[in-house]
């Protein structure tokens, strides 16, 4: 199933810098790796804001909340969930 998710990121500006480090490697590492594994689809970043559009290819409704919850900027985003289907006009079925 595919689906549009987007995030914007609003980490506290009292958290500490050092931390706010580790966590974006965290979340670069693991993003990457959904991404390699074919789940993580595609990744935009809406310009001029701290926030992405991506579409995700997964099994279920279960599973991309799994995979949205452990990201490890989840506590700093707010997230939108939109399923895709499948449009008569477009030349690519998925």
């Amino acid at each position: 199933m595919l689906y549009l998710v987007e995030m914007i990121v609003q980490i506290p500006h009292t958290l500490d810098p050092a931390l706010v480090a580790k966590i974006k490697q965290k979340e670069k590492e693991y993003s990457q790796k959904l991404q390699r594994e074919g789940k993580w689809r595609h990744i935009w970043r809406v310009v001029g804001e701290y926030a992405n559009v991506s579409v995700f290819d997964v099994a279920s409704n279960d599973e991309l909340h799994a995979l949205l919850s452990a990201l490890p900027l989840f506590p700093y985003m707010q997230i939108s969930v939109k399923p895709l289907a499948n449009h008569p006009s477009s030349i690519v079925q998925e």
